[in-house]
């Protein structure tokens, strides 16, 4: 998407663009932490020297240089944080790639960090019914799945990713088929919550990625992103650098081995000339771009002195409680060097250049680089990312408060001859009335279909590529999913299958299950008087999460089988005792 003239760039923008290399916090970042690292970002091959760091308070600071496991630069890391308040001044010699070194300076302030109550997001307590229970997997009890339009003709292949919280269900990644079916739950301990599930790529490697972690009532999140392998095995957990707890609102993998994350930094300010109190709080929101192996921070970007506090959508409070001003809710990476961003309580999509930092255009708000034609306009908007030809999509929540009848998926063309941003495709469910006061997502599927995830209602619905439903469905009451997936799924997990038996009349009942494994097809019953003479006395196809059978009595001692369509065994169970 062009720059239609671009929005005025400050002085420290211009001076963060003529840096050889990329240096975070930005010049001129008004907030930054007391414990931040200085980042050198280039091109392959970069190299750092003769860094030099003064704070104004706190003197000269020693440190040492870390090179990023991408080979595109360098952290350097203080040996004691900078004192809050105070201007830090760095200049370093720094070559990019092949090129000479040259002289690379940053100038930015310390925050004064607010600590804010750890007091947790209010728990709906939802309904009892609606939590699915096995015998076989008694630690599995999430949120039911329930499907009220059954996948159509068309609709996409592969299986749900839902990370249901809140209600009487156990918080946790979950993956369900298109039948609502359980296929794998990992629940989460008590207090903790997961978003942003996804079907991802690391190391060359399809892996599941979710953010972990706890909600608090000023509706941010403080944890980490984890990744696990196709064999349910933890991978990695990656955590926010400089100080910061990563938030629930964006993940995104990068097959450069680094993620995208985004922080919520509480800071002390004098919001007087805003209309606020002198000791007012602002929660700034913090992007950052982290090395996955090394845990460096790569880049580092910071809503508070690019976006104006007018500009929020969001009632500046008349106390102390801390001011969400901005509300960072994805990000996603384009191909020019640049970063757009979705901020909740401005209305508007913002494309930032990395290396400067500035506001490259904005789409929506009350500065839109664009003027917005017919349908185009959203408010409180989520995941805004960037589509093939030039589009954008992202979904319109159109609340809270209520400014739409109805939450919708856009997808939006810009015209740059005119700087008009036009509606080339909406979504709508015509069937519900479907207006989610928070969270959602809307992901694009092969064959131009579309998933929409209604996020705090909690509705899932595809559409195929000209608005009609293939599929609807939504969680249990009162349960949310920050947002809704699809993704094909090959899961082999290293555990084995699980089983409960209990006798009956003339036999005995078989519950048998295996979290997470999406190859088998059917079931085969063991039985024998020793747990050394075993033998096979019943089969049955796979049903659902749980398969139960009722097999003829053949002794106490029970073993199951876990077939794959051609009859090969994939896994055989715990010998357990009738």
């Amino acid at each position: 998407m062009a720059r239609p003239g671009g929005l005025a760039e400050t002085a420290w923008v211009a001076a963060a663009a003529a840096n050889p290399v990329t240096v975070s916090p930005l010049p001129g970042t008004l907030d930054a932490s007391p414990a931040t690292q200085i980042s050198f970002l280039g091109a392959r091959g970069s190299s750092v020297a003769d860094v030099r760091v003064v704070g104004s308070r706190s003197g000269v600071h020693d440190g040492v240089l870390r090179k990023y496991s991408t080979g595109t630069g360098e952290s350097f890391l203080p040996s004691r944080p900078f004192a809050e308040g105070e201007r830090v001044t760095v200049s370093a010699r720094a070559a990019a790639g092949s090129a000479r070194g040259r002289e690379a300076r940053s100038t930015f302030t310390i925050a004064y960090q607010a600590p804010v109550a750890q007091k947790p997001f209010p728990q709906n307590p939802g309904d009892s019914a609606a939590v699915q229970h096995y015998s076989s997997a008694p630690a599995l009890a999430p949120s039911n799945v329930t499907i009220t339009t059954p996948a159509r003709a068309g609709a996409a292949a592969g299986y749900l990713l839902l990370a249901p919280y809140q209600g009487r269900g156990a918080p946790g990644p979950m993956i369900a088929d298109q039948s609502g079916g359980l296929v794998w739950f990992e629940p989460l301990p008590a207090g903790q919550a997961a978003a942003n599930f996804e079907v991802a790529r690391y190391r060359g490697a399809p892996v599941l990625a979710w953010w972990q972690g706890h909600i608090l009532e000023l509706g941010f999140g403080q944890g980490e992103e984890v990744i696990y392998n196709s064999s349910y095995q933890h991978v990695a957990s990656i955590r926010a650098g400089n100080g910061y707890q990563a938030d629930l609102h964006s993940l995104k993998l990068t097959p450069q081995g680094t993620v995208w994350m985004d922080a919520y930094d509480p800071v002390r300010m004098n919001l007087q000339a805003s209309g606020g109190v002198a000791g007012a709080v602002l929660s700034d929101s913090v992007i950052q771009e982290v090395d996955i192996k090394t845990g460096l921070v790569m880049w580092e970007w910071h809503a508070l002195g690019h976006i104006p506090a007018a500009e929020s959508k969001n009632p500046l409070p008349a106390s102390s409680y801390p001011w969400d001003y901005v509300h960072i809710n994805s990000i996603d990476t384009g191909s020019h060097g640049d970063v757009l961003l979705s901020f909740r309580n401005t209305w508007s999509i913002d494309d930032v250049d990395i290396h400067s930092g500035g506001i490259r255009w904005r789409i929506g708000g009350t500065r839109s680089s664009f003027r917005l034609g017919p349908g185009a306009t959203f408010f409180w908007q989520h995941d805004a990312t960037f589509q093939p030809d030039g589009l954008i999509s992202l979904f319109d929540n159109g609340s809270d408060p209520a400014e739409e009848k109805q939450s919708r998926g856009l997808v939006l063309s810009s015209v740059a001859r005119t700087h008009t941003v036009t509606l080339a495709k909406e979504l709508v469910n015509p069937e519900r009335n479907l207006l989610a006061s928070s969270q959602g997502n809307a992901q694009a599927l092969p064959g131009g279909r579309w998933l929409l995830g209604y996020g705090g209602l909690p509705n899932f619905t595809e559409f195929d590529a000209q608005g009609h439903v293939l599929l609807d469905g939504t969680l249990g009451t009162g349960v949310q999913s920050f947002t809704a997936r699809l993704a094909p799924w090959v899961g082999r997990p290293v555990t084995a299958p699980a089983l409960a038996a209990q006798p009956t009349a003339g036999g005995v009942r078989v519950a048998m299950s295996w979290n997470g494994a999406t190859e088998v097809a059917s079931w085969r019953v063991l039985a024998g008087a020793s747990a050394s003479t075993l033998a096979p006395v019943a089969s049955a196809r796979k049903s659902g999460f749980e398969t139960i059978v009722v097999a003829p009595s053949a002794g106490p001692y029970v073993a199951v089988q876990a077939l794959d369509a051609a009859g090969r065994v994939l896994g055989v169970s715990a010998t357990g005792k009738a």
